[in-house]
């Protein structure tokens, strides 16, 4: 019998909940991620792995990747294609279904590639394609780029993510109980659903009461991540009929998903019955902007393996045995002994300075306080904070720290572009006085580098734009502690002076509206912070440091990670 057959038939044998999203960052030389969204993704389906759960994910193949980012001598991002055979990781699935696209049949095909547990678990991904022989040159297309082209090529890809995945699934054998969606990008899911679950004509006395809504709502969980308006999917219902045609009728579509343009995040409030924002601060922004609805929150949190650089890896498998799986003994990290910490994370440092030197001809040294930023380059994480006033930086900063920047710009980001050849400029400008770096094309290997060989990870979003953060989860793993605004998972993670300082006001401070009064508060109080607080410590005190490196490690890291966050989702979203 087929190999591929029979493993089909193994994991299909119990029902399983379906986990939807956009991009998926599983591993680093499969590059179906652009960043946090994606990462988030594979570290949920990592941590159902590992705790056995009956679970099932579906994504787009994403042939030519996000882009790969190449910088010129000036700053400027050059977005390339990322080429990738996907043959070389995952198996081609037999099975193909059918959706339809502006009248046409367009068929998908699926890759499966199977994360496996050293604690016996596996989790089959989906991945779906459109790059098939018999698909029209532009349909093939669609499965090529991640959040590539415009607004009609969005929505043919939430097509066949959401009803194309949806029909995979079925036409694979599975028996889904519950359907995750992870942003709103999946929620075209739910009118396949509506579809497969509508009552017989003569069975209903009004014949809108053939769409059960009921019981898809008892079948799907939501999860948005997005705290701003212009964040969320929103296509005009004549391109919706020109490409999706009326699957259901447009009065009802109307109902579920907004009267003046479909949108899918209200759509899929609608048709969930839990949904959740990504941190407290974020669920209760979520619940503002969609008032009416209930809007829970489980904080997110990240794989606590793969986020673990190797010499950590060492010292907790020393003195912690069973981390990697029970995640909440870090709050014994006491029994690390200060030396054997510090000298773990130096071991981290030389490697991201050595890697950065390589890369840059930085000429960075293993002995300055380094502080990291790395994250998507857009405006509202303000990037260039830290240099609003340069003189004052120069002044008190001179040859004591220095900055490894990262990130990418969205394509059709330009103030995202603009930022990154903003820092450029910094970077020359400051050049014999502080020393900097730009790493290109910043991807999940350079982030663990990072996250775990930095001294200090900073963050300075514009508040209440951070939905979570979980970089910063990330570098707490690592002992490396957050210098962050108090927005997303940082409010609650935040003790100051003990897990990391903050930047600014409260967050239970009225949120200035002026954003340049909020750029001239934050960037006073981080001066200040640096220049009184971090640098002096870093230098003078390092008991101190080591023990909020702890702190960092016992008061963070056992609690922001994605197996917390996984059996959330079991008891509150998944069994009800």
């Amino acid at each position: 019998m087929n190999p591929l057959l029979v493993q089909m038939q193994e994991l299909t044998k119990e029902p399983k909940i379906a986990y939807f999203s956009m991009e998926i960052g599983i591993a680093n030389d499969i590059p179906t991620y652009s960043g946090g969204l994606g990462v988030l993704a594979g570290d949920t389906i990592k941590s159902a792995a590992d705790l056995k759960l009956p679970m099932v994910a579906v994504t787009l193949i994403s042939r030519k990747g996000y882009f790969t980012q190449e910088i010129d001598e000036r700053g400027r991002q050059i977005e390339l294609p990322t080429l990738w055979e996907p043959a070389k990781y995952m198996a081609l699935a037999s099975s193909k279904v059918y959706v339809q696209i502006e009248g046409r049949d367009v068929a998908i095909q699926a890759w499966l590639y199977i994360v496996k547990s050293l604690t016996g678990g596996s989790i089959p991904i989906f991945f779906l394609d459109t790059d098939i022989e018999g698909n029209s040159p532009e349909d093939r297309e669609v499965t090529a780029h991640l959040y590539g082209g415009d607004l009609a090529y969005r929505l043919k890809q939430e097509i066949i993510l959401g009803i194309g995945g949806v029909k995979m699934l079925h036409e694979l054998g599975f028996e889904i109980k519950k359907y995750h969606m992870n942003e709103g990008h999946a929620s075209l899911l739910t009118i396949e659903l509506l579809l497969r679950y509508k009552r017989p004509i003569e069975d209903v006395w009004d014949e809108r009461l053939v769409w059960d809504v009921s019981r898809v709502r008892d079948i799907c969980v939501f999860t948005t991540h997005t705290p701003v308006e212009a964040g969320h999917d929103k296509f005009s219902y004549d391109l919706v009929v020109k490409i999706l045609g009326e699957p259901i009728p447009l009065n009802v579509l109307k109902e579920l998903g907004g009267k003046d343009n479909l949108n899918l995040t209200l759509l899929a409030l609608n048709l969930s019955e839990f949904v959740n924002g990504v941190a407290k601060k974020h669920g209760e922004v979520s619940q503002s902007m969609f008032p009416g609805y209930e809007i829970s929150a489980i904080t997110n949190g990240v794989h606590t393996y793969t986020w673990t650089c190797d010499s950590l890896k060492r010292l907790y498998d020393k003195y912690l045995p069973g981390w990697a799986n029970e995640p909440e003994l870090f709050v014994r990290v006491g029994r690390v002994p200060d030396d054997e910490l510090w000298a773990a994370h130096m071991e981290a440092k030389k490697i991201l300075i050595d890697f950065v030197n390589a890369e840059t001809n930085a000429g960075m040294d293993y002995e300055t306080l380094t502080i990291g930023f790395a994250r998507r380059a857009t405006a509202y994480k303000r990037a260039d904070l830290i240099f609003s006033d340069i003189e004052r930086l120069e002044r008190n900063a001179f040859g004591k720290i220095q900055f490894v920047y990262s990130g990418k710009a969205h394509p059709k980001d330009d103030q995202g572009k603009w930022l990154i050849e903003r820092i450029h400029v910094i970077k020359e400008r400051l050049k014999g006085k502080i020393k900097m770096a730009y790493i290109k094309n910043y991807d999940m290997d350079k982030a663990l580098k990072l996250v775990s060989g930095v001294d200090v990870w900073l963050n300075t979003p514009l508040r209440p734009r951070e939905a979570s953060g979980t970089s910063g989860m990330k570098a707490s793993h690592n002992g490396v502690m957050n210098f962050s605004v108090l927005d997303g998972w940082w409010i609650e993670g935040h003790i100051e002076g003990f897990t990391g300082w903050a930047i600014g006001p409260s967050p239970t401070e009225k949120t200035i509206t002026d954003n340049a009064a909020m750029d001239k508060r934050d960037a006073d109080d981080l001066y200040t912070k640096l220049e009184n607080i971090i640098i002096p410590m870093y230098y003078n005190d390092r008991h101190t440091w080591v023990r909020m490196m702890q702190n960092a490690i016992g008061k963070n890291a056992y609690y922001f990670n994605s197996h917390r966050m996984m059996r959330r989702y079991v008891t509150e979203a998944y069994i009800r």
